[in-house]
């Protein structure tokens, strides 16, 4: 299946639009604190305090300002840009969505201005539908390919399926680990406030850890399971579910570094010590799947194919075989050729029948079929076989 080009302008408007919203609290954030320097400490949980108004946004939106830049960038020509745009709209839905009751919750009075909280709301609710139309255009925007040249999606290569599987796969699996772990020491209740975000101290377009640590896990373990299979939309899948984990890596790392934790790591509790190796582990992970995955995969074009015109078997005279390799494709021999495109025609033999020499009858058709004066009647003439050999 392809993308046809009204849908890619539609999901680059569409991660345009998102990209801008996600800029500009960003930039609100920004005017509010001390710089980007504290802005960044405040994304860290360490805010010094000087800030006029707490900020709005978390280590997550740099994140997604990012991914909705470079899709809006690349689905207009990439392979990929059904699944990409697809991603992207579950990526939108999965951080945006606990916002519709966290910012209508009563426990959110205290924590910003009522104009503040309207706004926010707002462009939650327009993200999101932002986000859902991200799908709908993914979903209804396919065609068959139209030519053997069309642009078809990639599927990643076997080595490239074994890295997503193993990082990805290992991090989900310590995602879904914490969130157990979580749920048993806190209790049904407690841990449903973890996943509402009703108990928990975040910033206003913020996503309750609870929540986010799900979305990750299931991201994660969607995008494994896609490259062990070699499916086409586990690679943006994989690095949309990467750039979430360096979002939340990110801060941990500089918040390490900063206070020296990873010299004392043997100073810490058991639990601060696991939380910190899965947060750093899950930021390498993230950092490896990127790498991995944004090299183009194999495929990329709906393939060769040879047609036939005329009857006969192979090898008849009236049979036209034509041959259409892509670029980049094989030949036997798998040795990598030039595009090209090879026509194999054989023309039919004409024989005309042998009659006696100096009739009346042969030297005048002789002289209607055009035949050059002097010519023996009775000798076979032949036409020409065209044909072209296929390059090795």
């Amino acid at each position: 299946m392809i993308f046809t080009r009204g849908a890619r302008i539609t999901g680059a408007v569409l991660c345009a639009a998102l990209a801008v919203v996600v800029a500009a609290w960003i930039v609100r954030d920004l005017r509010v604190t001390d710089g980007p320097l504290d802005l960044w400490w405040s994304w860290a949980d360490q805010a010094s305090g000087r800030a006029t108004a707490p900020p709005a946004t978390s280590p997550l939106d740099p994140a997604l300002l990012v991914v909705y830049a470079v899709v809006a960038f690349m689905v207009v020509r990439s392979a990929v840009a059904a699944s990409a745009l697809f991603a992207t709209g579950l990526l939108t839905l999965a951080v945006r969505l606990p916002s519709l009751w966290v910012l209508n919750s009563s426990w959110t009075d205290g924590r910003a201005p009522d104009e503040l909280r309207t706004r926010a709301l707002l462009c939650v609710v327009g993200m999101l539908g932002a986000g859902v139309a991200l799908l709908v255009t993914a979903l209804a925007g396919r065609r068959p390919p139209d030519s053997a040249y069309a642009l078809t999606p990639t599927r990643p290569t076997q080595g490239v399926s074994v890295v997503a599987f193993l990082l990805l796969g290992a991090v989900a699996g310590i995602w879904a680990a914490w969130e157990v772990y979580w749920g048993q020491r806190l209790g049904l209740g407690a841990y449903l406030d973890r996943v509402t975000g009703e108990s928990v101290l975040m910033p206003l377009l913020g996503t309750p850890p609870g929540w986010l640590n799900a979305s990750i896990a299931l991201l994660c373990l969607a995008a494994a399971v896609g490259a062990l299979f070699h499916t086409p939309f586990s690679r943006p899948l994989g690095m949309v579910a990467a750039a979430l984990l360096v979002g939340v890596g990110g801060p941990a790392l500089a918040t390490a570094l900063r206070y020296e934790l990873l010299d004392h790591f043997a100073e810490l509790a058991t639990i601060e010590q696991l939380s910190l190796v899965s947060l750093l582990f899950g930021l390498g992970a993230g950092c490896l799947a990127l790498f991995a995955l944004a090299p183009r995969g194999r495929g990329g074009h709906a393939g060769g194919r040879t047609v036939r015109a005329g009857a006969g078997a192979a090898g008849r005279a009236g049979e036209v075989r034509v041959r259409i390799r892509v670029p980049g494709g094989r030949w036997p021999g798998r040795r990598r050729v030039r595009p090209a495109v090879t026509a194999l025609a054989a023309a039919p033999l004409v024989r005309p029948r042998s009659r006696a020499p100096g009739s009346r009858a042969t030297a005048s058709r002789a002289n209607a079929s055009g035949s050059p004066p002097g010519a023996a009647a009775g000798s076979p003439r032949s036409a020409p076989a065209a044909s072209c050999a296929s390059p090795r």
